[in-house]
């Protein structure tokens, strides 16, 4: 389905000599994902202190997702919530899960307001940080964001340092990652 409205987005594009925000000319990054990736660990609160813009996400502060391990769908029922730029709370719910052609580490995003997409850890220690890949690429252009997460919204920073040199390394620009606001007004409860 994504492929579809990729192509759908090229050919608008093409005829209006513009390329829509989420798409880049060239090819994913082919990521080190995370060894032996525990599903259980995963699970709880995960506050989004960086991502690459992403417009299918219509939160923009006080960002932060509930993963729930299901033992029986081997995966997270996901709940996210934040607020929009019309100070509005909003709220997502989904599934994110591993495939059987993918490790742990690779799995699939999967809500109902937004395409299916690939969800790659790159590296946790599933206490204070989680550093997030998702690409999708097709006729030489790509469809690329990427997550910062901690456990805490008030981060020390130590999680965007550590996903910096991750995806550094996985040759995925940190620069265009954005940081989430966190403040006071913030409403925690996805």
């Amino acid at each position: 389905m994504f492929s579809v409205v990729l192509i759908a987005a090229l050919v608008t594009c093409v005829a209006g000599d513009a390329l829509p925000g989420f798409l880049l000319p060239g090819k994913c990054a082919a990521p080190d994902l995370q060894d032996r990736f525990d599903l259980r660990r995963y699970s709880g609160r995960w506050y989004w202190t960086h991502i690459i813009e992403n417009e299918y996400l219509p939160m923009e502060t006080c960002v932060h997702s509930q993963y729930d391990y299901s033992y029986t769908d081997n995966g997270f029922k996901v709940r996210t919530a934040g607020f929009n730029s019309a100070k509005e709370y909003l709220r997502l719910e989904g599934q994110i899960y591993p495939t059987k052609e993918f490790p742990a580490a690779h799995m699939l995003l999967d809500f109902p307001t937004v395409f299916a997409a690939p969800y790659q850890v790159l590296e946790t220690d599933y206490e204070s940080y989680s550093c997030i890949y998702s690409c999708i690429d097709t006729n030489g252009f790509k469809s690329e964001f990427g997550f910062v997460f901690s456990r805490s919204p008030t981060s020390d920073g130590s999680a965007e340092a550590k996903c910096a040199a991750v995806f550094a390394k996985n040759g995925i620009d940190f620069s265009r990652f954005q940081r989430v606001s966190h403040n006071a007004d913030c409403i925690y409860k996805a």
